[in-house]
């Protein structure tokens, strides 16, 4: 399907959106005060040790130390290689790592959440064609290169990239089908030139800084993400397009007549309406074009996608109505996990169907929209209670994390204590104290609702609690105060 990509620079952020038929499938978005460091080397310093979790900490110079697993530091396919046919162990993480040790280290993970980044010193560089693997032998092939012959070929060409004296290993991307091998190895040349550097650079470093730096998300963007089907990429930065137009130059020549510098008098995301579909991107719910819709609901240990009919009743039986408010969920699903940028564990609960070929078809369609997902996935058949678990590998923050914090007045937890429950609490607050303000005074200070809510609803039981304790009851509407702020405050005489 014909594909554009439209890049957006101000001085604060960049922006690039992949649209296909006007409809935007991804978004990735850079600040500049906080840049991503998934891909960066950095000189590490080992700070604590787990040793009951096979774990330690890494300081690279950022706020919070990074997280390393043991397999994060042994190459398990090289170790099961040398151990064909049996189960590697791995040896206790205080054998291979002390406290204070220096060594290189590379993110895999952005900081997520409360968490530091996740960090291998199994490091591996990216080019357009290869991913090579410096202290690796392994090899491999892109799995959505599935012509056999093409297969045949690149296996024939990674024999001859392998160095026996280096030990080093490459992984041929999707880019690289039908791509002449001269192109390829000139890749591998460069790749290994540039792993060179960066081994020097990391022995003149002081612990805990960074090495070698990524890409900034434009190239990266043109590294990583453009195929044979993007037709146009459209940019608005003068700058950014003269870095661009270089790198295509140099890498990526087919493409560049496909670049197209726009003015900045343009608003170039309003233009293809991406704002508008950004914002519904962040919305818990998506509308399906039946009247169904989606509730798509992040939490820190998983994602949860809710399928509903709405308003959508049918035409036929029931049966018919749930298949087809299931197939459409399972179309759109896919694309919902890739615009959100959804990673970890996602539980879809489907409406419940008894016939077993609709559950079927509903999983095929879902698996079919992944197929075009760049970060891989794992899901599982349909459970009994309609229910199906899937995987999405997870490197960045969400756009919802990314562009959103938690709610000042609920928390993060979506909902508030109604008005009757505060003023329950602030009886309940009220009896506990009864000595302090027995023959005294109280002032209730609380939101507007709140107190709307004691004048009116609960004003009898004011009335009641006042003549119990023998005192004044007097309110103060706070402005400020949300719904669930409230203070007692302790008067003499009835007065503050």
């Amino acid at each position: 399907m014909a594909e554009e990509i439209i890049i957006n620079v101000s001085p604060r952020e960049s922006r690039v959106a992949v649209v296909e038929q006007g409809l935007l499938q991804e978004i990735f978005i850079e600040r500049f005060h906080n840049r991503g460091t998934v891909g960066n080397i950095y000189h590490g310093k080992v700070v604590r040790i787990l040793p009951g979790m096979q774990s330690a900490f890494v300081a690279i110079g950022r706020e919070k130390a990074a997280f390393m697993h043991i397999t994060d530091l042994i190459d398990s396919r090289k170790a099961q290689g040398e151990e064909r046919g049996t189960d590697y162990r791995y040896p206790p993480i205080t054998e291979v790592l002390h406290d204070g040790q220096e060594l290189l280290v590379q993110v895999t993970k952005e900081p997520i959440g409360t968490k530091g980044a996740r960090i291998t010193s199994n490091i591996s560089l990216a080019s357009r064609y290869l991913v090579y693997l410096p202290e690796s032998n392994h090899v491999g092939i892109s799995v959505r290169i599935e012509d056999e012959a093409e297969r045949s070929r690149l296996r024939s060409l990674l024999e001859l990239l392998q160095d026996a004296d280096r030990g080093d290993g490459f992984i041929l991307r999707t880019a690289s089908e039908g791509v002449a091998a001269e192109e390829i190895r000139k890749d591998a040349d460069l790749l290994r030139v540039r792993w060179a550097a960066i081994v020097q650079d990391g022995k003149k470093s002081k612990a805990q800084s960074l090495v070698h730096e990524d890409l900034p998300l434009p190239l990266r963007v043109m590294r990583d993400i453009i195929t044979q089907h993007t037709e146009r990429i459209l940019v608005d930065s003068s700058n950014t397009f003269s870095d661009l137009q270089r790198f295509l130059e140099d890498f990526i020549p087919d493409k560049v007549n496909c670049l197209e510098l726009v003015s900045k008098e343009i608003a170039l995301f309003d233009e293809h309406n991406l704002e508008d579909q950004i914002e519904i991107a962040l919305d818990r719910n998506f509308a399906l074009r039946s009247g169904g819709y989606l509730s798509i609901d992040q939490t820190e240990a998983m994602t949860t996608v809710d399928v509903n009919t709405g308003a959508y009743v049918g035409r036929k039986d029931l049966e018919a109505t749930i298949y087809k408010i299931n197939q459409e969920a399972a179309a759109a699903i896919p694309r919902q996990l890739r615009l959100r940028n959804i990673g970890g564990i996602v539980i879809i609960d489907f409406i419940d169907m008894v016939n077993e070929e609709h559950k079927r078809q509903v999983l095929r369609t879902l698996e079919k929209g992944q197929q075009a997902d760049r970060v891989k996935w794992r899901i599982t058949q349909i459970s009994e209670l309609g229910l199906v678990e899937m995987t999405r590998k997870r490197t960045h923050e969400s756009l919802l994390k990314m562009m959103c914090e938690p709610c000042g007045t609920c928390g993060g937890r979506g909902f508030i204590k109604t008005a009757e429950s505060v003023c329950l609490e602030i009886f309940r607050e009220i009896q506990r104290k009864t000595r302090d303000f027995r023959e005294n005074g109280c002032l209730i200070m609380a939101s507007q609702s709140v107190v709307d809510r004691l004048l009116d609803e609960d004003a009898a039981c004011v009335s009641e609690l006042s003549s119990a304790l023998r005192m004044q009851i007097r309110f103060q509407v706070e402005t400020s105060y949300s719904q669930e702020q409230f203070d007692l405050v302790l008067t003499s005489n009835g007065k503050r």
